[in-house]
C-alpha cells in the first residue's frame, strides 16, 4: 500500500473477527516495530504476544473489569452516556465498551513493554516506545489487521504483569490487540490543519505567501 494511504486510513479498529493471524503477519508486524526510533538507540523495549486463549482470557477479565470499575467514573465517559447515541463521543464509547467486553476474542494481543531503568522519569520516557507501536499500528494496517491502542490494562497493571510474568521494573506501555477487521478502514474525523498547526509563536497564523 501507498504510506499515505496507510497512514490516512489506519483507525481505532476494536470489532474485531476471532479468526487466526499468520506467524508470518505477525513477524512483519513486529519487524516493523523495531524499526523505530528509541532514545539512545537503546532499544529497551520487548513485545509480549500473547495467543493462548486461557491467557487472552484472564487479561481480558481484567481489562473488563478496569474498563466499567474505573473509566465510567471520569467525566469523558459520564458525558458520553448522556450524550445522543449518534454523537461521535457516544460512538467512541460505545467501540471501546465492546472491545472491553470482546478483548479475549481478539487471536492476538500485543503488550509493548519498556525498561525505563535509567531514563528520565516524566513523558519524555514515551519517545522510546510508542513510535515502535504507531509502527505496529500501521505496519497491521498495511497487512489488512485491525488494531487499537489501549492503555486500559494500566489499572490492572501488577495482576497482569504477575500473570505474564513481566519484571516489576519494566513498565507495560499498550496493550495492542489484533485482528481482521468487522468494520472498514478509512479516515477517521480530525480536527483541520488550521486548528491545530502554528506558526513561529503559539497561535501564530500561517504566514502570507
Amino acid at each position: 500500500m501507498d504510506f499515505f494511504e496507510v497512514v490516512s486510513t489506519q483507525r481505532a479498529i476494536r470489532r474485531l473477527t476471532p479468526d487466526p493471524i499468520p506467524d508470518e503477519a505477525i513477524d512483519r508486524i513486529l519487524e516493523a516495530a523495531i524499526c523505530a526510533p528509541s532514545g539512545g538507540n537503546r532499544q529497551s523495549w520487548s513485545f509480549v504476544v500473547i495467543r493462548d486463549a486461557e491467557l487472552r482470557a484472564k487479561i481480558g477479565a481484567h481489562y473488563r473489569e478496569a474498563y466499567f470499575k474505573e473509566l465510567f467514573n471520569l467525566p469523558y465517559y459520564r458525558d458520553a452516556l448522556a450524550a445522543s447515541p449518534d454523537s461521535p463521543l457516544a460512538k467512541v464509547v460505545a467501540s471501546s465498551r465492546h472491545l472491553a467486553e470482546h478483548l479475549a476474542e481478539a487471536p492476538v494481543l500485543i503488550l509493548a513493554c519498556l525498561d525505563a531503568r535509567g531514563m528520565s522519569p516524566g513523558i519524555t520516557q514515551g519517545a522510546s516506545i510508542y513510535p515502535a507501536v504507531q509502527n505496529i499500528l500501521l505496519a497491521a494496517r498495511a497487512l489488512g489487521i485491525g488494531t487499537t491502542l489501549t492503555t486500559i490494562h494500566r489499572f490492572r497493571d501488577r495482576p497482569i504483569k504477575e500473570l505474564l510474568g513481566i519484571p516489576p521494573e519494566v513498565e507495560t506501555a499498550a496493550l495492542i490487540p489484533l485482528g481482521y477487521p468487522l468494520g472498514k478502514f478509512g479516515r477517521a474525523p480530525r480536527r483541520p490543519l488550521a486548528e491545530v498547526v502554528f506558526f513561529d509563536r503559539w497561535g501564530g497564523p500561517r504566514p502570507a505567501c
